[in-house]
């Protein structure tokens, strides 16, 4: 009998790496997360180690034999070109002089010595939250909006991410919104790291909580407890603070969620999608909250149509796996053909 071929998926953060296994049947061999500390800030030499001793850490864990993986998906935090070739300016997650204007898909191809097939860390969550609707052989299109320390995302469409001419394709963080209309953000000022004034990410990221809205709402709130807290801490409280209840923290969470509402019903009049998804860990929480997350974003759109009213709003399934799952799936897509 014929060893039933695998792909893996790879997901580079800047602290650790998350791997899959997809078969020929589609399914996962791995659930939940599989984890290895990253390196990257060591640069390319440790960091490629590292993602080839992750990958055979996972596929002991899962069972597998290597010898049966006949592709690889990667994927990374940008900037980076659609080849996967990472910014000459660095990044974030890429600090490590080596880093600048480096092959990462090539140089895990070399180390790996299997095809490899890139996506940014967005678009990778945005394909598994698409399939996990669709399923993989669909016409479907569908918006995704990744949030983290910044906005990611992707648009899909029959299965294929558009990742476009360079790369840019679902950077949808980047897109302005006519942010003024949300209510009660008078004075408010939301830049983003990337030179704009009222994008996306600049109102709907973590990095938006630290540095525009929780100092926005504490000069209003001054004696709530994250008033005294180191910024970057106090930010990563207010989700939790927010899932209990707490009156301030909501209402950031609001505001990131109009942010979105402005955003999709752009959106909606581009590509007329099939489905609006979140992710990210923004929405990684209770159902409870969850569910009164998309409806702010319901209750912040615009009137539209019926027909535009009725497109589905979804959040990603097994969302701290999204990125991996989705590397996996473009890896199966690239092996098939």
């Amino acid at each position: 009998m014929m060893a039933m071929r695998l792909v893996a998926g790879i997901d580079l953060g800047g602290t650790a790496i998350n791997y899959t296994f997809l078969d020929e049947a589609g399914h996962f061999r791995i659930e939940g997360l599989c984890e290895h500390p990253a390196l990257s800030v060591d640069g390319p030499d440790v960091c490629l180690a590292q993602i080839a001793d992750g990958l055979a850490m996972a596929a002991d864990r899962a069972r597998i034999d290597l010898g049966h993986v006949v592709a690889i998906g990667l994927d990374t935090p940008g900037p980076a070109t659609a080849a996967g070739v990472l910014s000459s300016r660095g990044s974030t997650n890429f600090v490590h002089p080596a880093w600048a204007g480096f092959d990462i898909r090539g140089g895990v191809e070399r180390r790996l010595g299997r095809p490899v097939v890139y996506l940014n860390d967005g678009n990778a969550a945005a394909l598994w939250g698409h399939v996990s609707i669709f399923g993989s052989d669909n016409r479907a299109t569908s918006l995704s909006a990744i949030i983290g320390t910044g906005l990611g995302g992707g648009v899909i469409t029959a299965g294929r991410v558009v990742t476009g001419r360079n790369g840019f394709g679902g950077e949808l963080g980047h897109v302005l919104i006519p942010w003024q209309s949300i209510p009660d953000l008078d004075g408010i000022e939301p830049h983003c790291n990337c030179g704009r004034t009222g994008d996306l990410e600049s109102l709907c990221s973590l990095t938006a909580i630290r540095r525009t809205l929780l100092p926005f709402f504490l000069q209003k709130h001054p004696g709530h407890p994250l008033a005294g807290l180191d910024a970057a801490e106090a930010a990563k409280r207010v989700r939790g603070l927010a899932i209990t209840g707490d009156a301030m923290c909501r209402a950031i969470f609001q505001v990131q969620a109009r942010a979105l509402a402005l955003f999709f019903d752009e959106m909606v009049n581009v590509f007329d999608p099939d489905a609006l998804i979140v992710g990210g860990g923004a929405i990684e929480a209770a159902p409870e909250f969850q569910r009164w997350f998309l409806d702010e974003i319901r209750a912040g759109m615009p009137p539209q149509r019926s027909e535009q009213a009725a497109i589905g709003l979804h959040v990603i399934p097994n969302g701290d796996t999204a990125g991996a799952r989705g590397a996996a799936l473009e890896a199966a897509r690239i092996a098939r053909g």
